[in-house]
């Protein structure tokens, strides 16, 4: 007798279930025979316990005499140390022409430095056992180091090499150049790449570094030169430009002894003119939906938002609990609307980066093609919803959230770092880490409703979404929501037929 797929599931999720019940019937005759008493399954979660306070470590500045300011948190648990030297100049800084020229220049720096060549510096790195990694960003420049105390001293002599000492080999910078380009190319081919430099674009134009990739673009990255990265280097690693950062076993005293040995002898340099752009000038747009058509894509990239704030900003806090309920969270309300709720997509959420202007207010996801214009009604019917009080029940869910999650933060050596080092590009003083837990619980219903009336407008949106143009265009236009048009990923109007 032939016995069908079907039928054979079935009885496979029978006999899996009788199993269980079998199993679960003899578990309980064994816990009732040993006297063991059942316990009933709770009917609500448990409560979340109140926050308690948050002691961070002391932290403590000195400044060498050529200008490097040094900030010490002494963490004496394990025989480690981590160091973060904090350039305040990153893409920023690019001339428009030569956009990823910073990256360009962090990338390089551990490419060869003193007398090791980039293989040399490599062995080192292995001998030692250490991670040594520079990047750069928007606003900032680092190198950061992670090594036990034990390794210290040759550690950081290797760290101080790549910071003062680059030696800039042209084949690596011909190799590192030719890298970059690749990915560049590659970003062509990806929806969420397309979408955020489509949105940059759009809500910051061009000019604005803001509005540009820090990895620049194909012409831009062309136009570099080894010079460029050599002058860019000069003009701002400088140590009256830099922070170092030292978290772990070791003492204050041994911390600056160890700061003045290495960079000592680092020359400080007046700085170049920063550039002045207007972002806090620009004015919101009426909402438009604009297209970069990746065609046959099976899914749609989305980004919504706008102009937002600086991180300087007095709404901090309250921008803090406003965002963690529309989509800062896993349960925040876009993601349950989108992912849990109706299933377009496997995550969805938003944010502000907050920098030394303001920054994008940019909500986000990747939903399916076939679902993009049901996807759009349900972003805009949450930005439009957040508007409005929020329930006592919700806010005071977030605001646990924020608080109890503060301190994974600080649990390692390099979290500690990490936290420390994110205060600098924004000149915030060193008690900011230690006020979050007290200004999240200031934040009251009205607070939030008065920031999200202020900094998310459903009528001046920048909406840009990335997918096949050939299916999702009417449907988006049937939804009424706001005119629709057709850009390339750097947000250039496209001639369509």
């Amino acid at each position: 007798m032939r016995v069908s797929n079907v039928s054979l599931t079935g009885a496979r999720r029978v006999l899996g279930v009788a199993t269980g019940l079998a199993t679960l019937t003899f578990a309980q005759s064994l816990m009732q025979s040993l006297g063991a008493q059942p316990v009933a399954a709770s009917p609500t979660p448990p409560q979340l316990a109140a926050p308690k306070a948050l002691t961070l470590p002391r932290m403590v500045e000195r400044t060498l005499p050529n200008g490097l300011r040094l900030v010490v948190v002494e963490h004496h648990e394990l025989p480690v140390v981590d160091a973060q030297l904090v350039v305040r100049t990153g893409s920023e800084a690019d001339p428009a022409a030569k956009a990823g020229l910073a990256t360009l220049v962090a990338n390089m720096l551990d490419e060869g430095a003193g007398s090791r060549d980039a293989l040399g510096l490599a062995e080192q790195i292995g001998f030692l056992a250490i991670r040594l990694g520079t990047f750069a960003g928007l606003e900032q420049s680092v190198v950061s180091l992670h090594s036990t105390r034990a390794t210290l001293d040759s550690a950081m002599a290797l760290m101080a090499d790549v910071v003062l000492r680059p030696t800039f080999p042209e084949k690596e910078f011909t190799r590192l150049r030719g890298e970059r380009l690749t990915a560049l190319l590659q970003e062509q081919d990806r929806g969420p790449s397309m979408a955020d430099r489509a949105f940059s674009a759009l809500v910051f134009g061009e000019q604005h570094p803001y509005g540009r990739s820090t990895s620049g673009a194909k012409e831009t990255v062309e136009s570099i030169v080894l010079d460029d990265v050599r002058n860019f280097w000069q003009s701002w690693y400088r140590p009256n430009n830099a922070t170092l950062v030292l978290v772990g076993d070791l003492s204050v005293a041994d911390a600056e002894a160890l700061a003045t040995r290495n960079f000592g002898e680092w020359k400080q340099a007046a700085l170049p003119a920063a550039p002045v752009y207007a972002s806090n000038r620009m004015a919101p747009r009426p909402t438009t939906i604009h297209i970069v058509d990746k065609p046959k894509a099976a899914q749609s990239s989305f980004r919504l938002g706008g102009v937002g704030v600086a991180r300087s900003t007095a709404d901090y806090y309250p921008l803090m609990v406003m965002n963690t309920a529309l989509g800062g969270s896993f349960t925040s309300r876009l993601n349950n609307t989108l992912r849990e709720v109706k299933g377009y997509t496997y995550g969805a959420g938003s944010g502000f980066s907050m920098r030394r202007e303001r920054g994008p207010f940019t909500a986000r996801a990747e939903v399916v093609s076939a679902k993009t214009d049901s996807a759009l009604i349900e972003f805009m019917n949450e930005l439009r919803n957040i508007r409005k009080p929020l329930p006592a029940v919700e806010l005071a869910k977030v605001k646990r959230y924020l608080q109890l999650g503060y301190a994974d933060g600080f649990e390692s050596t390099g979290d500690i770092a990490a936290q420390v080092a994110s205060l600098v590009p924004y000149n915030l003083p060193l008690t900011t880490l230690g006020a979050f837990n007290a200004g999240i619980g200031k934040v009251t219903a009205a607070d939030v409703q008065r920031v999200a009336t202020r900094y998310l407008d459903p009528a001046r949106l920048t909406i840009v979404i990335a997918g096949d143009r050939a299916s999702i265009e009417e449907p988006l236009k049937k939804t009424g929501i706001a005119p629709v048009t057709v850009v390339d990923m750097r947000g250039r109007p496209v001639i369509v037929p």
